[in-house]
């Protein structure tokens, strides 16, 4: 197996890295509520303070970054381990936010579809065309929680869609298959794949009853496994971060566990492809604070704005 390499350290709950051109990689800090900059050598620059709770990261049109806020977490340190555990006193909503990387400005494009607020912006991925989708992992206190969902946004501001809801166990990683046609979530508390076929911008394919939101379940991680954020591969296979083992599963789009690889972190929360041919992971421990890389066994899909 390549050796995995730790690139930084001393993060505060890092997700949602971004491979960039030059050879850095973006990503939050959820509990330091930031954006920063990781270089090659491991130095880290802040991009932009981010009041909530800074979550999913992707390049969009114009160089825009665009933010799954999920409206901030607090935090407990068990262990030498940092994890999120509930809703925070000064939450106010979810959101999704633009980001100019170049002046730290925030933009406010969505809080709520219809007359329902968004709870916890999670992850995003944009679809090529003209606009993106995104998962809610809802919001948790300590005796109910709010159910999150699937969504799709148009990437000006001026059309938001929910698509499927609830996912009981949180909306946490998703994708869509190389050729568009499918949207891939990964449900955290349950550690399930779910998979619906994509009509058009915002709208998907249902199955009936016993599906709890429509979706088509792929995958079902065994024992107790926890998901988070997920990448797509070049070949479709669906790349997902799985909690609590502390682990990088590979799942075909048949639904079959093609590969697991160890983490020394039980928080190893997102994985990201970048390089000049799309076969370098970039992953965040978060649990440790750190971002590593490893060589990866095959390409990532390359993005709409990478």
């Amino acid at each position: 197996m390549p050796e995995l390499r730790i690139v930084t350290e001393g993060l505060r709950f890092p997700e949602g890295p971004v491979a960039m051109p030059d050879g850095s990689v973006l990503l939050v800090e959820i509990e330091r509520r930031c954006i920063t900059r990781v270089a090659p050598d491991g130095a880290k620059s802040l991009v932009a303070k981010v009041p909530g709770g800074p979550n999913g990261l992707a390049l969009g049109p114009g160089g825009l970054l665009y933010l799954c806020n999920n409206g901030g977490f607090d935090f407990t340190e068990e262990g030498g381990v940092l994890r999120p555990y509930r809703q925070p006193a000064d939450y106010e909503t979810g959101r999704i936010e633009t980001v100019d990387p170049k002046t730290g400005e925030i933009r406010r494009l969505y809080d709520r579809v219809g007359e329902h607020g968004l709870r916890g912006p999670n992850d995003l991925m944009f679809d090529g065309r003209e606009g993106f989708w995104f998962s809610d992992l809802g919001k948790s206190r300590p005796r109910d929680r709010d159910h999150g969902g699937l969504y799709w946004a148009a990437a000006d501001g001026s059309r938001i869609v929910e698509a499927a809801h609830p996912i009981p166990g949180g909306g946490n990683g998703v994708g869509v298959s190389p050729d568009g046609r499918t949207v891939y979530v990964a449900e955290t508390e349950t550690g399930r794949v779910w998979a619906w076929e994509v009509t058009g911008s915002g709208t998907v394919k249902k199955l009936p009853w016993p599906s709890p939101h429509g979706g088509r379940l792929l995958c079902t991680l065994p024992g107790y496994r926890r998901l988070d954020s997920l990448a797509i591969a070049a070949s479709g296979n669906i790349v997902v971060a799985t909690l609590v083992a502390g682990e990088i599963t590979t799942i075909s789009p048949e639904g079959e566990i093609l590969d697991v690889v160890p983490m020394p972190d039980p928080m190893t929360t997102n994985i990201c492809f970048g390089g000049p041919d799309m076969r370098t992971a970039w992953i965040t421990l978060s649990g440790s604070g750190r971002l590593a890389t490893m060589p990866w066994r095959e390409p990532g899909l390359r993005l709409p704005y990478n």
